[in-house]
This record gives C-alpha cells, sequence and structure tokens, in this order.
C-alpha cells in the first residue's frame, strides 16, 4: 500500500505546532436528552452546584418547656386571683355572724379533709313581703355530715315543726330557736336534740339564691311526681290570681333557672298530691343545695371562680374560713352521687305540730356513721323517720 493511502497519519516525534485534532463529537438524539437524569443512564458532570445548608433541626423539648411554663404560670395567676377573689367573699360572710353564734360551736378537731365535719345548715326565706318582713324563722333545717373515710355526705332533715326543748325557752317548734334566739340558739337546740357536736353554721338566705343560681348558669332538678302548687301568684290583681292555674313542674329531670329553682324549693303544697308535707318541701329544699355545690364544685365555675367568688358568698352568713370552704369543695368533688345519705327526723303529726318518736334515736345513729341506714318503716306515712342512699327519696312509706 502507498503511503498515501494509509488510513492514518504519522507524525515525527517531539513537539509539533498547531492543535492536534480530534475526532468531532457526536450529535445527541432526541430520544437521549429525554432520558437524562432517568435511573440507569449515565449523567453529565456539570460541574460543582450551589451548597446546600442543612436543615435547621426543631428542639422539641425546649419548646415543650417553654409551653408548660407558661402554663404553670397561668395557673398560679388563676389561682392567686381565685382564692383572692372567694377570701374577700368569706371575708363578708363572716362579719354577717356575731360573737355569740360562734361562740355556740364545737372546735373542729383536726382538718376537715381528715375528719368528720357536721355544718349545720339554715335556710330563710325572708322574701321582703309585709307579711314576712321582720321574721328570722328557718324554713329549712339540715345537719350536713362530712365522712373522709367514706368519701361520703350525709344531710339530716330536721322538720321545722317538730317539737324540741329550746334551751332557757321550754318545748316548742324548733324553727323558733332563730327567731327568739338567733343562730346561736339554733345551734344550742339542735346540739341537745341530736348529741352531736356543731362544728360550724352556715345561714343561707334562699331568697338570693335566684341571683346565684343564676350566676352558675342555672342548675339540673330531677322531679320526682308531677307538682301543681298556687302560692305567690305573681299577678297583681285577685282577679287574675284567681284564673291562674298555679307553679307546675313535669316529672323528670329539668334545667331550671334561679327563679324557678327558687320557686321548686318554697313548693308547700301539690294539688296533685295531697300527702305532700312540709317533709317533702325539706327534700326539695336539699335537692336544690345538692345541685348547687354540685355546680360550684363543677369545671366551669373553677374556671369562672376568679370573677364570681366573691359573689357566690353573697346569700351565706357562715363561720367557715377560705380554707375550710375549698375543703368542703373538694370533699364534696371526690364524693359520688350514689354514697350520698339522706336522713329525716319524724314523728307523728298533731295540730301543726310533729311530735318526735323513739325511731329518731336510730336515725341519728346511721346519720353519724355508727349504723347501717334503714329506710322509713312502711306505713310510717309522711313523717315516717329513717335514712336512703343515693338518688332514693324518702317520700310517703
Amino acid at each position: 500500500m502507498a503511503l498515501e493511502d494509509k488510513p492514518y497519519r504519522v507524525y515525527r516525534g517531539g513537539r509539533v505546532k498547531g492543535k492536534v485534532p480530534t475526532l468531532p463529537r457526536p450529535e445527541r438524539k432526541p430520544a437521549d436528552r429525554q432520558q437524562r437524569g432517568a435511573p440507569g443512564v449515565p449523567q453529565r458532570y456539570s460541574g460543582p452546584g450551589p451548597v446546600r445548608k442543612p436543615k435547621r433541626k426543631i428542639h422539641w423539648g425546649r419548646w415543650i418547656g417553654l409551653a408548660a411554663l407558661v402554663l404553670v404560670a397561668v395557673f398560679v395567676v388563676w389561682a392567686v386571683a381565685a382564692y383572692l377573689s372567694v377570701q374577700s367573699g368569706v371575708e363578708t360572710a363572716n362579719k354577717r355572724l356575731g360573737k355569740s353564734a360562734r361562740n355556740a360551736l364545737v372546735p373542729q378537731d383536726g382538718s376537715l379533709l381528715s375528719n368528720s365535719t357536721h355544718i349545720l345548715l339554715l335556710g330563710t326565706d325572708s322574701d321582703g313581703t309585709s307579711a314576712r318582713r321582720g321574721f328570722r324563722r328557718t324554713d329549712s333545717i339540715m345537719l350536713m355530715r362530712t365522712d373522709p373515710g367514706r368519701n361520703r355526705i350525709a344531710y339530716l332533715s330536721i322538720p321545722r315543726d317538730l317539737v324540741v326543748e329550746i334551751p332557757g325557752y321550754g318545748n316548742s317548734k324548733i324553727n323558733a330557736a332563730m327567731q327568739v334566739g338567733g343562730p346561736r340558739l339554733a345551734v344550742l337546740t339542735v346540739k341537745k336534740l341530736t348529741g352531736l357536736p356543731v362544728n360550724h353554721v352556715a345561714v343561707v338566705d334562699f331568697s338570693q339564691f335566684e341571683d346565684l343560681i343564676d350566676k352558675l348558669g342555672g342548675i339540673d332538678i330531677t322531679v320526682a311526681k308531677p307538682i301543681v302548687s298556687k302560692f305567690d301568684c305573681p299577678y297583681a290583681t285577685e282577679e287574675r290570681c284567681a284564673r291562674w292555674p298555679g307553679w307546675r313542674f313535669a316529672k323528670g329531670k329539668q334545667h331550671m333557672d334561679g327563679h324557678r329553682a327558687l320557686i321548686y324549693s318554697r313548693v308547700r303544697k301539690n294539688a296533685l298530691d295531697p300527702s305532700d308535707t312540709d317533709f317533702a318541701r325539706a327534700e326539695r329544699n336539699q335537692q336544690v343545695l345538692n345541685a348547687v355545690a354540685g355546680k360550684l364544685t363543677s369545671f366551669g365555675t373553677l374556671v369562672e371562680l376568679p370573677f364570681i367568688g366573691d359573689d357566690l358568698l353573697a346569700p351565706i352568713t357562715t363561720d367557715l374560713s377560705t380554707h375550710s370552704f375549698l375543703s368542703l369543695g373538694w370533699s364534696k368533688f371526690r364524693s359520688s352521687s350514689g354514697s350520698t345519705l339522706h336522713c329525716r327526723l319524724g314523728g307523728e303529726a298533731s295540730g301543726g305540730e310533729i311530735r318526735s318518736v323513739e325511731e329518731n334515736l336510730s336515725v341519728i345513729q346511721e346519720f353519724n356513721g355508727a349504723a347501717a341506714p334503714q329506710p322509713p318503716v312502711p306505713g310510717s306515712g309522711a313523717f315516717g323517720p329513717g335514712c336512703v342512699t343515693g338518688s332514693q327519696t324518702l317520700g310517703v312509706r
């Protein structure tokens, strides 16, 4: 083969001026451009790109700790504000109770949270009318006992027409003790009647309960039976009152505002059930007081406590301290409604009075936790003494 026919060129050793000829770059097909970046296809190195900063790590533990500190701070501020609000109302309520009534009380043995406590609840209903102006008789008399060992609260209803010995005044209806000697004589009379110590006293003005219940957003009451009663006619003329059918309450659970709850607690006679007596009224008072106590210890009320704490004590005159009120609320919160003990003293009715019977001694022992609760004896009627638990009602036996 001749030299000019060779398919390559021969260069002499050494340096040669000029560029060394190379083969041309092959042309890229459209299909190759689409496959660029696909898995398995070799990528062309394009040199170093922009440097990406690593993502900042979020320290969740630090943020959770900070949130917890904020919540603790808010809780402390709320607790202090709530305590001061309640304390203001308690101090005012304490000033309304005279020194003589305090001297009649038996000092509390230990803390209310660790020892049983007896609290006398006296319900008055001075509605401001001319017929009742100046009256200090108690429409509702109850002795409440806290039992921390059983996580139970017990109530002992004492009928206002029960004839007892009033120290220094002889035998009379028990509600006269408040009229002639105020809370002090009422405390001494209940102590003599039951033989139990009275550690604290609270006088509750039912006429002011309307505003209190409205501030709590109303209460839930389970009405045992239908009620129709004509009293305290809301109309101005006798003619209109004569046509008025009366207050009506259907059977079952109802949500009541302050005015309706107050009417319910005042009902003395039920046109649909002539057997209703003052005992039935006392039971309704207990229902209202229990419902109010339950609402006072509810979560919604606790949240609003810094704003309404002083108003909650407006209807009450008492010796209970702020700490005692908070302890009582905690005891109520811990106790279950199924274990609540409802007791009543009773007797034989005669001429608008109730004469005590021997069974009342057993009821006092049951109320004090010394004996098992027993319901009223069948056939004892509307005034039969006894005790029931939970949602049971004493009623007519």
